[in-house]
């Protein structure tokens, strides 16, 4: 096992123990709309305000709550999808990520507000998700940008997959500590098994949720890594944090993809944790990262495939 006293810095020591500071020892006794109100608090200690001059609705895509950002006439179009491992989080949970991701960009940011389990299961989330990705590459043109965080990186990379060959054109995909189907006996799910932040146990109660019950065998809806052929996958960035069990997903995602004969990268981010992007105000390394991640989703670029 890790020992994280010479891998974090004191600013992520600090950021972890002030995230970690909202959820009590026993939070995952407590009920879903707790842990979940948990969850709400600790996203609202890291939130910063909205600046002026920035166009920001809230709409519908056929049954899809969606919030649609834009700053300046945009540059092209991004496809969000947030993270909070399926149970949590909503389009107000990274209102300020969107923001500042619009801003430094100059593209506009569709937030996709999908629905959650247990009260709705896979694949209601990724259907959503896709059904976004599909009518915002119809109203707006192509071609889009796909971002996605933690479960919003794992089905990211599932939609950019299906969208392959189709009406809508897919410039890039970016992915921010997603899992993307590999397998959770070695490596940094061992290395990394009590990470703050996320532990591996963590991962295995959000993926019982998300499924209710067992995963999927070898489906390309529910882990982009179950593909039987990942040809075409367009440009892939993705990042890793460290110190976080999930770690090595970015990793054999960015192989599978390079044997496939696309263009993949993965960026493991020296000592940060799972969700450090929440700290990129208050952590110079997040800082760091999060500049990475805005500079790979502002590359413009032809889709492949």
């Amino acid at each position: 096992m890790a020992s994280y006293d010479d891998r974090l810095d004191a600013q992520t020591r600090a950021f972890a123990l002030r995230a970690q500071g909202h959820f009590p020892p026993d939070a995952a006794d407590r009920s879903l709309a707790t842990q979940r109100w948990f969850y709400d608090q600790m996203v609202a200690d890291f939130r910063t305000p909205r600046p002026p001059g920035l166009s920001v609705v809230d709409r519908m895509f056929g049954t899809v709550p969606v919030r649609v950002y834009l700053s300046v006439p945009p540059r092209a179009t991004i496809v969000y999808l947030h993270g909070g491992g399926f149970i949590r989080g909503g389009l107000d949970s990274d209102d300020d990520l969107c923001v500042d991701i619009c801003r430094q960009t100059g593209f506009r940011v569709v937030s996709v507000g999908y629905r959650l389990a247990p009260e709705h299961v896979y694949p209601a989330a990724y259907e959503d998700s896709l059904l976004v990705a599909r009518e915002a590459g119809e109203l707006y043109g192509g071609p889009l940008t796909i971002v996605g965080v933690g479960a919003g990186a794992t089905m990211a990379a599932c939609v950019t997959q299906a969208l392959r060959g189709g009406s809508v054109p897919v410039a890039r995909q970016v992915l921010v500590h997603g899992v993307f189907g590999a397998a959770r006996s070695s490596g940094s799910y061992l290395d990394h098994a009590n990470a703050p932040m996320l532990t591996r146990e963590d991962c295995q109660f959000h993926e019982d949720v998300r499924f209710g019950g067992s995963a999927p065998i070898k489906d390309a809806t529910a882990f982009a890594l179950h593909a039987s052929n990942l040809t075409g996958v367009p440009k892939t960035i993705l990042f890793s944090a460290e110190c976080d069990p999930t770690a090595d997903e970015g990793r054999q995602y960015r192989n599978a993809l390079v044997a496939a004969g696309c263009d993949a990268e993965w960026h493991c981010e020296a000592g940060l944790v799972h969700g450090y992007l929440r700290a990129r105000h208050c952590s110079d390394r997040a800082a760091s990262s999060f500049a990475r991640v805005v500079a790979a989703i502002g590359r413009l670029g032809r889709p492949q495939g």
